[in-house]
């Protein structure tokens, strides 16, 4: 089991865009933490499942499983259930951000990422 007090938390980056998962890894491995990648919401929950991340960056728009309903399934497990999950999307739109907060979420942040920004709420999420 994952213990938060340790410097490298590990995180699960779910998103669909390769690219964009390359430049997340990259700036967040430059911050210190482990970093595991799902491309899609099938993948984030068995990675998650598996894995028990202690952060998940959780894109909303996903192919197949989308987001809202991959942060649904990765709540009902009992190991997951007080983990961070951030969603990650480029709407910034006020109903998206009420629907991620309900599936589970405890953040919300908008695309393009300030990755300093990110890296000082990430610090605030973890216990």
């Amino acid at each position: 089991m994952t213990d938060n007090s340790l410097p490298n938390p590990t995180i699960l980056i779910v998103e669909d865009y390769e690219d964009t998962r390359l430049t997340t890894r990259l700036a967040l491995e430059n911050h210190g933490y482990r970093i595991l990648e799902a491309g899609n919401g099938e993948t984030a929950v068995e990675v998650a499942t598996r894995e028990l991340p202690d952060i998940i960056l959780m894109d909303i728009s996903l192919p197949g499983l989308d987001g809202l309903g991959a942060v649904k399934r990765i709540r009902e497990n009992p190991g997951m259930k007080d983990k961070v999950i951030v969603a990650v999307t480029a709407h910034q739109e006020t109903d998206y951000r009420a629907k991620a907060l309900a599936a589970g979420c405890n953040a919300y942040v908008t695309k393009p990422i300030d990755f300093d920004w990110l890296n000082d709420l990430l610090k605030n999420l973890l216990p």
